[in-house]
């Protein structure tokens, strides 16, 4: 009978134990995301309009170089550019790049004459695939 008398009193034990953590981990919680101090963060997006990326300015409406994409040169360079006027009359060349995406080989990223930011893809074959 002792036996079960320490049992019940380590599970009873175990039990207080596991509560008292989960109302210190969740009042911890509960307080962090009421001050904005936690390390956690959520991130909402729109499909119809997503927030732009870190370092975006007028200039730069799709933020800087990405460090796993590489500028174009050279007959690379000039292909995509003619494809992505082609596409987009009248816009003006910001930066064209491999894509890491997966979109396609290539981006060009562009402004169209009223301002606004696009993007041409063009594959590996420098045929057009999209625009977004």
């Amino acid at each position: 009978m002792s036996k079960q008398l320490n049992r019940l009193s380590l599970n009873k034990a175990a039990a207080l134990v596991a509560i008292v953590v989960g109302v210190g981990g969740g009042s911890y919680g509960l307080a962090s995301a009421a001050s904005g101090t936690g390390s956690a963060s959520t991130t909402t997006t729109s499909v119809a309009a997503a927030a732009p990326p870190a370092g975006t300015t007028a200039q730069t409406p799709w933020g800087h170089q990405r460090s796993d994409e590489t500028l174009l040169t050279g007959d690379a360079l000039a292909k995509v550019t003619a494809i992505a006027k082609e596409k987009v009359p009248g816009g003006t060349i910001v930066r064209v790049e491999t894509d890491a995406d997966g979109h396609a080989a290539y981006e060009a990223h562009m402004t169209k004459a009223d301002g606004t930011p696009v993007t041409v893809y063009v594959d590996s074959s420098f045929q057009f695939v999209s625009m977004e």
